[in-house]
């Protein structure tokens, strides 16, 4: 049996038990409550061979926390991944959610995930490629209780080498009473930001659970029945910047002029400084739907043989439509402030006047999307042919797809509008969040050819058109397993388990992208959003959202522009204009894997001590398919200062390889009882962890430069490598544990992980696919002309100039006829042309590359096996309960390091590796149990980690603040059957703060506000 074969609990039972075993469990629950609830959890660890932690629901349908990972992080050594404000996904010990391994009642469950709901600016693109699984699908009302193996285990499968985490859900003949039991519950959710809605439905939102449990007098024949309904209302704001440049200080004088002010200027040419290229904040409204359903039905026809049929839907949608403001500069910049930072010297503050005006600011409009299903389906013998002998066959189907859901059929529609007659503007970062202030003249005195209304007011009748965007991005797995398990009973608590299992997963990653220029990014005609798609469009105060970040907006800056509806939007543009370009690309991975394993269980004495050893060794086969079909670039067409599209052909290619790979695991857990209170443990095991699937897809993917190649730009690529091979851990603990009285212990314990085959990076610098850079500079071509004429002239080679002269050459085809236009519209005194002559080229010319470009060289980035880490630390834990007054505490804490750190300082054109996830955590609660009085206030706290590597061109890292969360649930028992409960989650409104290299360069800050859930639970 699956779950048999995670038995780690007490090594004197038969095989087909476990921590919680399927059958002769004994009753469900005895005792409820959080005292009941912690004292089962405190058992399981005590008993458990190796190391092991749980938590137990504390009661029928009631479980400590209305979110799997929410409960997960009161476990020593794991942390949590928060997305509006909902855990998500799980890090144990360091090692991220890709590296855990989760089954259902001990079943490997499919997963997929698109991360676009609830992510930044960048997350529009996100493509479905993780192993992760993502536990906010799944209704903790369900669960019975939640398993989480740290040590390896023979009879386990594979792909978990910072834990595998085991739901345990429930099954009718597993609580030994007949008739009908199960409970009824409802909750009214208020989430706290819905006060600053505009438009996203009901403040108050429902949860609904039953769970209905039915057996027969004679114990034979059981129908367990779930169901859940869950919606929750919200909206989120949140502000940043999309990237910083990261450049040599002598690199960076190109975006200034002898006019410029400069503060806290580096002495060194070679000092790396970081530049915002734009900020912008955002608000989103967002709406979560999730409903469950679980079956399951068991038939005992004799004393020795037990069949299980179960089943699970799970649907999780997510929308949300999100608006920004937004404000980018042209540069020269008039005025620089630096933090004076030595390793990377951030720009706080940027002034630009402009002359006479340029385009901003801009108002993105999005609506993103996702519909994420999980289906399992599965049946399970479990036979005893003797007494001491016991075999059980077990198979299920899982499926798994995440798709788009928005009402265009896309994962996010985007529409970039803005206004254009900004004549000043700065952006500050000094506070910690960027504070923009900017002026704005829509009329015919701002010299320039573009104005809105004309009103002299920044208002809806001065919002143009710029860029649509779509992505429909989709992932699928579909995974069945077979096992066969089988033990035997050696007498005396000794036995000998062996068996078998065949996996075969199916995994698909599409994603359709479109790019349609509308009024282009120099907004060809301000107001025409109102003209095309009247009604739609109107503005609202974006910095009003905000409570806890403090943007200090006045003027222009409180104001922002938002549709409620930007597929909508999308839908009334996209015939206006020319047709969008494509991009596509399909990307499948199959994994067979064949597994044996044989596992020795040995109970007796030491030195008059009760001692337990559990020794197995696991051999597993790996064949592994990738196939690609990617959509050939037909070129990297320039099309502004520093825009760079990369233009598809019609040509499909089709790349198929296929690989091999073994593995042997052996495991050791061994056991010491020193007295009746004193336990020690000991373990070693090799596990193995495979890699995301992105890295194992066939296809290349290339991106044009930040900026032209002639000025330091580079281009990119990167491609998979199907031949990866999975990492590697050798694993060592320890662990000496103190149980002095009922739910009271003290419990510290040390870890060793040496990892081998961690995937890092191989750069190389190659052409690709022929296509030719228009940008280089390079001497007989237009760009190379356009150089030198700039030089002629004395103007600074800077994006905007060497982008306008070479649109000229190659629309004049006279470097003489394009100088004489360039020099006509050039201001010899400020060292710039004209606003609005530039923002007329860049609207009107596109360069794509001919035979006389040199070929792009791109910087191939391609995964390989080259990384070793050594990953280590310890965890404290402990409980205890004032003797009779219902009074009792319980607190982890998990110290962990890696000998992989992220160089803040390194040359920013490297690929980095360090360990993303990897952080200190700790959470203490108080309790309080008695008088039909349960209550928990728990603060759960995790330390800034590494969330991201190599996130943009420049190889930033993406760091996460520190994270400090409160949290209050009380319910009170009416009567036997009836209680009450009231939840109050993140008290403090704590949010969250991701940035790169310094803390000053901010990408990402989210508020988060207060959640209520008022309930009420019948139990029968």
């Amino acid at each position: 049996m699956p779950h048999a074969a995670l038995a780690q609990a007490d090594p004197q039972k038969p095989a087909d038990t476990s921590v919680d075993a399927q059958s002769d469990a004994g009753p469900d629950v005895i005792v409820t409550g959080i005292r009941a609830s912690l004292e089962r959890s405190i058992d399981i660890k005590r008993n458990s061979t190796g190391v092991v932690d749980a938590i137990s629901a504390e009661d029928i349908g009631k479980f400590p926390d209305t979110n799997l990972a929410e409960s997960l992080q009161r476990v020593t050594g794991v942390s949590i991944n928060r997305v509006n404000g909902e855990g998500s996904q799980v890090t144990v010990r360091g090692f991220g959610p890709g590296y855990n391994l989760v089954t259902l009642n001990g079943r490997t469950l499919a997963a997929t995930d698109i991360g676009v709901v609830g992510g930044d600016g960048n997350a529009d693109g996100a493509t479905g490629s993780s192993r992760s699984f993502d536990f906010d699908n799944l209704a903790s009302e369900s669960v019975r209780t939640l398993e989480v193996y740290k040590t390896a285990r023979a009879a386990v499968p594979s792909g978990g080498i910072g834990a595998t985490i085991n739901v345990v859900t429930r099954r009718p003949l597993d609580h030994g009473q007949s008739g009908f039991s199960g409970s009824i519950g409802a909750k009214a959710v208020y989430d706290s930001s819905t006060r600053d809605c505009i438009d996203c439905g009901s403040h108050v939102t429902p949860e609904v659970t039953g769970l209905l449990s039915w057996a027969d007098d004679a114990d034979t024949f059981g129908v367990t029945l779930f169901g859940s309904y869950q919606k929750r209302n919200f909206s989120v704001a949140s502000t940043g910047g999309n990237d910083w440049n990261i450049v040599p200080y002598s690199t960076f004088l190109g975006y200034t002029n002898a006019s410029t002010q400069i503060t806290n200027a580096p002495t060194n040419p070679n000092t790396l400084v970081a530049v915002p290229n734009d900020s912008r904040s955002d608000f989103s409204e967002d709406s979560r739907e999730r409903i469950n359903g679980q079956g399951v039905v068991q038939f005992k026809p004799t004393d020795s043989l037990t069949i299980t049929a179960d089943a699970l839907y799970a649907r999780n949608r997510q929308s949300e439509r999100r608006s920004d403001s937004g404000n980018w500069f042209n540069r020269p910049f008039d005025v620089v402030k630096f933090d004076g930072n030595p390793v990377i010297n951030s720009a706080v503050y940027l002034h630009e006047v402009l002359s006479p005006t340029k385009d901003g600011p801009g108002s993105e409009n999005q609506y993103r999307a996702t519909k994420s299903t999980l289906q399992d389906y599965g049946l399970n013998l479990a036979w005893d042919v003797t007494d001491n002998f016991h075999v059980g066959l077990d198979g299920h189907i899982s499926l798994s797809d995440t798709l788009p859901d928005n009402p265009n059929g896309n994962t996010s529609t985007l529409v970039a509008i803005a206004g254009y007659g900004i004549t000043a503007h700065s952006v500050d970062y000094s506070s910690g969040v960027p504070v923009q202030i900017f002026d704005f003249n829509d009329t015919a005195s701002n010299g320039s050819t573009r104005q809105g209304n004309r009103n002299g007011v920044l208002d809806i009748g001065d919002i143009g058109t710029q860029v649509g965007r779509t992505y429909t991005s989709t992932q699928t797995q579909r995974l069945k397993e077979v096992r066969l398990d089988a033990g035997w009973d050696l007498g005396g608590g000794s036995r000998f388990d062996f068996g078998g299992d065949y996996r075969t997963s199916k995994v698909r990653s599409t994603q359709v992208s479109t790019y349609q220029p509308l009024g282009d990014w120099g907004v060809a005609n301000p107001g025409d959003v109102v003209a095309l798609a009247p009604g739609q469009l109107f503005e609202f105060c974006l910095p009003c959202k905000f409570h806890s970040l403090d943007l200090q907006a006045t003027g222009n800056a409180l104001k922002a522009f938002r549709v409620e509806d930007a597929a909508k939007l999308y839908s009334t543009l996209t015939g206006h204009f020319a047709p969008p370009s494509t991009n596509s690309q399909d990307n499948r991975v199959q994994e067979d894997i064949w597994a044996a394993y044989g596992q020795l269980t040995w109970s007796g004495k030491l030195a008059n001590m009760n001692a337990n050893l559990v020794a197995g060794i696991r051999y597993e086969r790996t064949t592994s398919t990738s196939a690609s079909i990617q959509q050939v670039p037909l070129s990297i067409r320039w099309d502004a200062d520093n825009d760079f599209t990369v233009v598809a052909s019609n040509v499909l290619q089709s790349l198929v390889q296929k690989s091999h790979y073994s593995n042997v695991m052996p495991s050791m857990d061994f056991r010491l009882e020193f007295t009746d209170k004193l336990v020690g443990r000991f373990s070693f095991g090799r596990t193995i962890a495979r890699t995301d699937y992105s890295n194992l897809f066939s296809a290349t993917s290339v991106g044009g430069p930040g900026r032209p190649t002639a000025i330091g730009g580079f281009p990119t690529a990167s491609s998979g490598n199907p031949s990866l091979i999975p990492l590697v851990s050798d694993n060592i603990d320890a662990s000496l544990e103190y149980y002095f009285k009922p739910g009271s212990y003290l419990s510290l314990g040390f870890f060793d992980k040496r990892v081998k085959n961690f995937v890092g990076t191989g750069i190389t610098d190659t052409p690709l696919f022929g296509l030719t850079d228009p940008s280089s500079g390079a001497a007989g071509t237009r760009s190379g002309a356009a150089k030198a004429a700039l030089t002629g002239l004395g103007a600074d080679l800077s994006d905007v100039n060497l982008f306008t002269m070479t649109a000229l050459i190659d629309q004049t085809g006279s470097t003489a006829a394009a100088t004489s236009q360039f020099s006509a519209h050039y201001n010899t005194a400020t060292r710039s042309l004209e606003q609005s002559y530039v923002d007329t080229i860049l609207t009107a010319y596109n360069i794509s590359g001919n035979s006389s470009d040199p070929a792009y060289v791109f910087k191939l980035s391609k995964p390989i096996n080259n990384r070793e880490v050594e990953v280590w630390g310890f965890e404290l834990a402990g409980s205890y309960f004032l003797g009779d007054t219902g009074l009792g505490v319980a607190a982890a804490y998990t110290y962990v390091r890696s000998n992989a750190k992220f160089d803040n300082g390194a040359d920013p054109s490297i690929d980095q590796f360090a360990l993303a996830g990897l952080s200190d955590t700790a959470n203490v609660t108080l309790i309080y149990d008695k008088h039909g009085i349960s209550a928990r206030f728990a603060y759960n706290w995790r330390a800034k980690f590494l969330s991201q590597l190599n996130r943009d061109g420049y190889k930033s890292p993406l760091y996460t603040e520190p994270h400090g969360q409160f949290d209050l649930n009380v319910s009170y028992d009416i009567t036997p059957k009836i209680a009450v409960s009231l939840e109050a989650i993140n008290l403090t409104e704590q949010g969250i703060r991701e940035y790169g290299r310094t803390p000053v360069e901010l990408f990402f800050a989210q508020e988060q506000q207060r959640r209520f859930m008022l309930g009420a639970r019948y139990k029968f």
